[in-house]
């Protein structure tokens, strides 16, 4: 990866009719919080999301490594387009649902081997998504060597499987599946195919979406510090609440014109 210095507080505005978005959670939208269940999005954000998903025609999805119903609890009322663990679990533009799904005997085995093996390693937390799980060490920084090793040894016995480092956790997920390969697959379908490609990220696990963005000249947006594929970079989530708000008074103002000269040209008509 390349290190992108280039801060950047005013972000671009991309036209909502002629740009898809997709937004990473934890981190993005969300301040990263000690325990996974004490994340929260503010409502004012979620009320410009819902502007934004307006605005695009529904062009806007969350790319998280989040389950999607988490992904819905946290942004209710909205339901949103998503893809939750990583591209594992999908709600798509039509909101059809699509799950990768394990081995019911090999799901149980790996739990239980990981769960047996985190039990050792105090103020760590296992987090089971079905077919993934999530190492958490952030309270337990001393083990993640411990922790980095026992997800090693269970990805080693099933090829099925492989890693998936973030910020003080490792997650063990379906091969083939990423966030990267989620944005692809959402620029596929309707509403999003067509359209050019926003994805804001603050992860090693976004990294995989720059990539696929660049590649389709969208725009990517790397949240905090550390060496990135993103285009732009700005400092803090706040920095993406500034943003979202004048996306949404951009799109405020573009259909408001676009009223008022529809109305001009039936009134000379």
């Amino acid at each position: 990866m390349q290190e992108n210095t280039t801060e950047t507080p005013l972000l671009p505005h991309p036209d909502s009719q002629q740009y898809a978005f997709f937004f990473d959670v934890d981190g993005t939208l969300a301040e990263i919080r000690d325990e996974p269940d004490a994340v929260s999005i503010p409502a004012d954000v979620r009320q410009h999301l819902q502007a934004l998903f307006t605005a695009s025609s529904g062009a806007l999805a969350l790319i998280s490594g989040r389950p999607v119903e988490q992904l819905d609890q946290l942004v209710a009322p909205l339901i949103l387009p998503a893809a939750g663990v990583h591209g594992a679990e999908m709600r798509d533009g039509e909101g059809q649902f699509h799950r990768v799904t394990l081995p019911a005997q090999m799901a149980k085995d790996v739990e239980q081997t990981l769960a047996a093996g985190m039990e050792k390693l105090p103020g760590t937390l296992l987090e089971v998504k079905g077919m993934a799980f999530a190492l958490h060490y952030r309270q337990a920084m001393l083990h993640q060597q411990h922790v980095l090793e026992l997800a090693e040894s269970v990805v080693a016995k099933h090829p099925e499987l492989v890693l998936q480092p973030g910020k003080c956790v490792i997650e063990i997920k379906p091969r083939g599946k990423d966030k990267g390969a989620a944005i692809y697959d959402f620029m596929q379908q309707p509403p999003f195919a067509g359209r050019l490609p926003v994805f804001v990220g603050d992860d090693l696990t976004d990294e995989k979406g720059f990539e696929v963005v660049n590649a389709l000249n969208g725009i990517s947006v790397k949240v905090g510090e550390g060496s990135s594929l993103a285009k732009y970079r700005v400092k803090h989530v706040r920095d993406v609440y500034q943003w979202l708000e004048t996306l949404q008074r951009h799109a405020a103002l573009s259909s408001s014109t676009t009223h008022t000269n529809t109305h001009t040209k039936e009134s000379h008509s």
